[in-house]
């Protein structure tokens, strides 16, 4: 993947990439796999949301942890079907970092291989099992709003607003609400203020909920006026 721009990273205690532009770690130093089902699953009422078809986008792909996450609770449903996940991402991690970095979680072994196989190749479109991938490049200020799909639950997962603020703005929030079905959620680590506030004010109801190993809050939220989701 020589043409993409890659992060430029730093490793904590050899295992966990930290991207040096934000000084800020791809996932919890206290159990990434815990932190995705706690946020971003648990969130948007995954796993039992899932169905044939549903389909779920994402604000920052890193290391490919959330959608490793998110297939192995869709095996575990048992439910039959395809899911889809589309994920923007500004700075794609090298494949050869993407294994370093999951080789953390070898209960996700078998399906971060092919993960890391299709990324070595350079491919944005490819199929793991029971899901259908589409990684879109580029900064997501420019590539969402050209977008034309829409999403059944958001996992937001830019770096920190304090260190990326870029990604967590009132104008990128709006389009992410245009961008989800009716009756469609999100859900986020932070509880940043101004955050909440630009989700509100793109349409969502917002609320605050437990946040994950410690942290006082996460949030997540639904499309206003529309039903809660099943």
């Amino acid at each position: 993947m020589p043409n993409e721009p890659q992060p430029e990273l730093d490793w904590k205690d050899g295992v966990i990439p930290v991207a040096r532009a934000f000084d800020d770690p791809y996932f919890s130093l206290a159990g990434g796999f815990q932190e995705t089902r706690h946020v971003f699953l648990s969130g948007n009422g995954l796993p039992e949301r899932l169905c044939d078809g549903f389909h779920v986008a994402e604000l920052g792909f890193g290391t490919g942890l959330n959608l490793l996450t998110l297939a192995l609770a869709w095996a575990q449903t048992g439910r039959p079907g395809q899911l889809r996940f589309t994920t923007f991402e500004a700075f794609p991690m090298a494949a050869e970092d993407m294994a370093r970095a999951l080789a953390a979680f070898p209960e996700a072994a078998t399906i971060a291989a092919p993960l890391i196989d299709a990324r070595r190749a350079g491919k944005t479109e490819f199929t793991l099992p029971a899901i259908a991938v589409r990684i879109l490049l580029g900064d997501a200020r420019d590539t969402l709003p050209r977008w034309e799909d829409r999403a059944d639950a958001w996992f937001l997962d830019g770096f920190s607003p304090a260190k990326n603020p870029q990604m967590w703005g009132e104008d990128l929030m709006a389009e992410v609400a245009r961008h989800t079905a009716p009756g469609g959620s999100f859900a986020t680590y932070t509880a940043a203020g101004h955050v909440r506030r630009a989700l509100a004010a793109a349409g969502f109801a917002v609320e605050r909920a437990p946040g994950f190993a410690g942290k006082r809050h996460m949030t997540k939220g639904r499309l206003a006026g529309a039903p809660e989701p099943a």
